[in-house]
């Protein structure tokens, strides 16, 4: 019987929390976690994005829970004189394994263009982290059409790139909406983007997960066309999270059922 692969979780905290708050929400997340049978037997792989203070004490706090801890931004340098910033060597010395990279807030806010996201995701790679490289279209259309629009997105991001990514799909009219983008949308999305990191040997070991106002009760019906969630809003409870990994055992359980057939 063919082992369905492990799904991925990941869940940005941004700056909602204060820094107790994101202390004591990692607590109850690592609690759930750490005896969840979803983390203990592989079926989910779950990192958490804290803001950058928290980073060392979080990482800390989740130690043995099974959850990884990665960073919601870096430095396109490594060193240097550059005020403010956080390079990805220094986030890999505090025992980072993720840095956020193309967040639609990031463009938004900060006006990161194509040209400095791609230089933070050759940055985090260099520095041995995986860049959950966000990817998606601004405005609502098509399924067909957004599919080839963010495929082609995510080739303008990686040429001359090596090492897996976690491409994380967030159709950008889909951030902080009441509700996620329709099953058939992020399917199709998510289908292609995997089928075209397939072709590329430079990127083996890729996943293409899915956010923008996901949360509890879309995993299921996502099936294998997305490797998991991206998680935001809907993850301040711990609770919702434990709902989220009770459906990917319960994924894992329908995958493998098909696979012995």
């Amino acid at each position: 019987m063919r082992t369905a692969p492990a799904v991925t979780i990941g869940i940005s905290l941004k700056m909602y929390f204060g820094h107790h708050q994101t202390l004591n929400w990692s607590r109850r997340t690592a609690a759930i976690a750490g005896r969840h049978p979803a983390v203990a037997a592989g079926i989910a792989e779950l990192f958490v994005l804290p803001s950058f203070p928290a980073l060392v004490p979080v990482a800390s706090i989740v130690a043995g829970s099974g959850i990884r801890v990665g960073a919601q931004d870096l430095a396109a340098e490594d060193a240097g004189p550059y005020t403010g910033e956080v390079s990805g060597a220094h986030l890999k010395e505090i025992g980072c394994d993720y840095a956020e990279v193309g967040h639609a807030e990031r463009r938004r806010l900060f006006g990161e263009g194509d040209t400095v996201v791609a230089a933070k995701t050759a940055a985090a790679l260099r520095n041995g982290l995986t860049p959950v490289l966000c990817v998606g279209e601004l405005n609502e259309t098509s399924p067909a059409d957004a599919a080839a629009r963010t495929v082609a997105e995510l080739a303008r991001l990686l040429p001359g790139l090596t090492g897996p990514v976690v491409v994380a799909y967030e159709p950008q009219w889909a951030i902080g909406a009441p509700s996620p983008a329709s099953t058939e949308h992020i399917r199709t999305v998510c289908a292609a983007l995997s089928d075209w990191l397939a072709g590329q040997p430079a990127f083996a070991g890729s996943r293409v997960i899915y956010g923008g106002s996901a949360g509890p009760g879309l995993l299921g019906s996502l099936g294998a066309d997305a490797g998991g969630l991206f998680l935001g809003r809907f993850a301040h409870d711990p609770a919702a999270v434990e709902r989220i990994l009770d459906e990917a055992i319960a994924l894992h359980g329908a995958a493998a059922e098909g696979a012995s057939v």
